[in-house]
């Protein structure tokens, strides 16, 4: 994990945006997801999510890896990393962008964001505008989101067998509790 938020922050130095005292990271955001149809719901859960926010500009990157996501059933987990996400081709899952309103990270409360940027799902990159909340407080930076996947605009094909055990559209939700960021020297 701390390799993750060691490349993300070199990602933002050499985008000339690195300044500690304006980042703020987590490398245990929880996103989890649910697919409900007639016939089986299935739901998961990634407790290893990164992210890493730069709060002078409000550049934000969200990574995860997509074999951490965990299913009660571990048949499910299986055919979700070996046929439909193909976690060995397609190992992460990217969302990079900025937040579009103008907050003051240094006043508490909890404030309508939203976050514009390249979605990327199964090696398939989505302009996307992401809607959540923000909540500051003391010296920690809260972030919720709750949004759809449709399979079909990540090439995420489903099997005409199993095609009624797995809606085509994905409600995930993210959870992610940043602190002030820490070089690891």
């Amino acid at each position: 994990m701390k390799t993750i938020i060691i490349i993300l922050s070199v990602s933002f130095a050499s985008l000339g945006y690195l300044n500690a005292q304006n980042l703020y990271s987590t490398s245990n955001g929880e996103t989890s997801f649910f697919s409900e149809t007639p016939v089986e719901n299935i739901a998961a859960v990634n407790k290893f999510g990164q992210a890493i926010l730069n709060t002078s500009t409000n550049d934000i990157v969200v990574q995860m890896n997509m074999k951490q996501f965990d299913f009660p059933n571990k048949l499910m987990q299986e055919h979700f990393n070996e046929n439909y996400i193909e976690s060995a081709k397609y190992p992460k899952a990217v969302f990079k962008g900025k937040i579009n309103e103008k907050i003051d990270f240094t006043k508490n409360g909890t404030y309508d964001i939203s976050a514009t940027g390249d979605f990327n799902l199964h090696g398939v990159s989505k302009p996307r505008t992401f809607k959540g909340k923000i909540t500051i407080a003391q010296g920690s930076i809260g972030l919720t989101t709750d949004f759809e996947v449709a399979l079909t605009e990540h090439n995420i094909e489903v099997p005409k067998v199993v095609f009624m055990k797995i809606a085509q559209t994905i409600q995930v939700k993210n959870k992610y509790s940043l602190a002030p960021y820490v070089s690891k020297k």
